[in-house]
């Protein structure tokens, strides 16, 4: 019978899996610093990427719940109010009616919030292509891969999941 497989101690010393977490524990704030400062870069250009970024979710998932949209984006209610007030100042999100609440309201996003967000990609892609240009087709595959079974992993250990997670995309239509 072949052994079955075996979770490793993080902790245990002298292994190399500890020299690894401990690397990829110093990446990962560099990592985000990096991130901040292409928002930052972006936000000192004027653009509202914050607000953006939320077209995402709903062009994936369909009409959503404000408080929904909040919790599946990991953020502040009244910051994603203040975002979908933007969106909808710029026409890039509508109201609808939530059939289940006629109290309640859904968001939707406009012919004009699908273009700000195919502008919005090809640019992130573009950048993206050009930082990686040098690199073999097989690691970025193996980045992306690993990257997204990352990501997965790290948002089931959060505490609380969101009611409303997203379906698995292909490397090619993840946002």
């Amino acid at each position: 019978m072949p052994p079955s497989p075996t979770v490793h101690d993080p902790a245990a010393p002298g292994d190399d899996r500890l020299a690894d977490l401990r690397t990829l524990g110093e990446q990962l704030p560099r990592f985000m610093r990096l991130v901040h400062a292409l928002k930052a870069g972006q936000a000192a250009e004027g653009r509202d990427r914050a607000a953006l970024v939320l077209l995402f979710p709903l062009e994936r998932l369909g009409p959503l719940r404000q408080g929904a949209l909040a919790e599946l984006v990991h953020a502040d209610p009244s910051t994603v109010s203040r975002h979908v007030g933007s969106l909808i100042e710029q026409g890039l999100v509508h109201r609808v009616p939530d059939e289940t609440d006629g109290r309640a309201s859904r968001l939707v996003v406009t012919d004009a919030g699908r273009a700000a967000l195919a502008r919005f990609r090809a640019e992130r892609e573009a950048h993206l292509a050009r930082v990686t240009a040098a690199w073999p087709t097989a690691d970025l595959a193996t980045l992306t891969t690993l990257f997204g079974r990352l990501l997965d992993d790290l948002a089931a250990s959060l505490p609380t999941e969101p009611t409303v997670v997203p379906v698995a995309a292909s490397p090619r239509e993840k946002s």
